[in-house]
């Protein structure tokens, strides 16, 4: 969950941490775009820096030396919290039509974009992305962003199908199972893909997403796993790398911000259906009836 904001005038002067090792002075009425930090996440510190982008739940000691519960573990949990969970400023107050894409990207952009990097999408790829809710139309996003030459999305929604379309995907694969992953491999010459974006997480998704890559291409994994078992032999003979886990969100901001605010990605278009705040149990009923993918909510 992210959310957004401005920075009210008792605020201005105030000093905060921007997560990379510097700090600025808020100014008044300062656009911010706030990072969500999950209750219970704790990561490792080197887990925040640039070759290990990725918080590593539950391991805030490990690395560092202290146990958890002991004063040392939760002392570097809070510090890990800070790391992960910060603000970004802009430069000024975006136009409004832009907020609901610098929500997406304090939340499901980012998740879709480690997604991508997980996969190792580059330049001239075949991407498939599994999963057609917001983080995986958000995956679409990023895999033609990163350069995909081919994106594959798999969905069987027709308004959801669209929306891949006009975020970047070439193809569309409404099949499931032993049939969608057939389906891929016909697409692309009986080899799989490069990269294939697990954005689901059920084992059906998971075995989706690793059958459908080609030996020597990346899974990347975002979908929180339900149940989800990998056979550690098969993967092993397939030559398919594995990589994924809470995304790294306060690391791309940056990036992402800039590419909404230039115009460059529309990610705020995953929001389709607005509501007041206090109408937030409908929210979610429409999201998990599928009548929204994704609910914008408004004080």
């Amino acid at each position: 969950m992210g959310a957004f904001g401005l920075v009210e005038p008792e605020s201005a002067g105030q000093r905060f941490e921007n997560g990379g090792g510097g700090a600025r002075e808020v100014a008044a009425l300062q656009f911010r775009v706030v990072l969500h930090a999950h209750v219970g996440q704790r990561g490792d510190l080197a887990a925040a820096q640039p070759r290990h982008p990725a918080p590593a739940a539950g391991g805030q000691s490990r690395l560092l030396g202290g146990d958890p519960g002991s004063p040392r573990g939760e002392e570097l949990a809070d510090l890990c919290l800070v790391v992960q969970g910060t603000l970004v400023a802009t430069d000024g107050v975006p136009e409004e039509e832009l907020w609901p894409g610098l929500l997406a990207v304090s939340d499901v952009m980012g998740t879709g974009w480690w997604a991508a990097e997980a996969a190792e999408v580059g330049p001239g790829s075949t991407a498939v992305v599994v999963g057609d809710g917001a983080v995986g139309l958000s995956a679409v996003i990023a895999a033609k962003e990163r350069g995909a030459e081919r994106i594959i999305a798999m969905s069987r929604h027709e308004p959801r199908q669209k929306l891949a379309r006009a975020f970047g995907a070439t193809d569309i694969v409404t099949e499931r199972g032993e049939e969608g992953v057939a389906r891929i491999r016909e697409l692309t010459g009986g080899i799989g893909a490069d990269s294939v974006l697990e954005c689901v997480g059920t084992a059906q998704a998971m075995g989706q997403a690793l059958h459908s890559a080609r030996p020597g291409g990346n899974v990347g994994f975002v979908g929180v796993p339900h149940e989800v078992a990998v056979d550690g032999q098969e993967l092993f003979f397939s030559h398919v790398g594995l990589r994924g886990g809470p995304a790294p969100v306060r690391r791309y901001l940056p990036d992402l911000i800039d590419r909404v605010l230039t115009g460059a990605i529309d990610p705020g278009r995953v929001f389709d259906l607005t509501l007041p705040l206090s109408e937030v149990a409908e929210g979610y009923r429409a999201m998990d009836e599928r009548r929204a993918v994704k609910t914008l909510l408004k004080p």
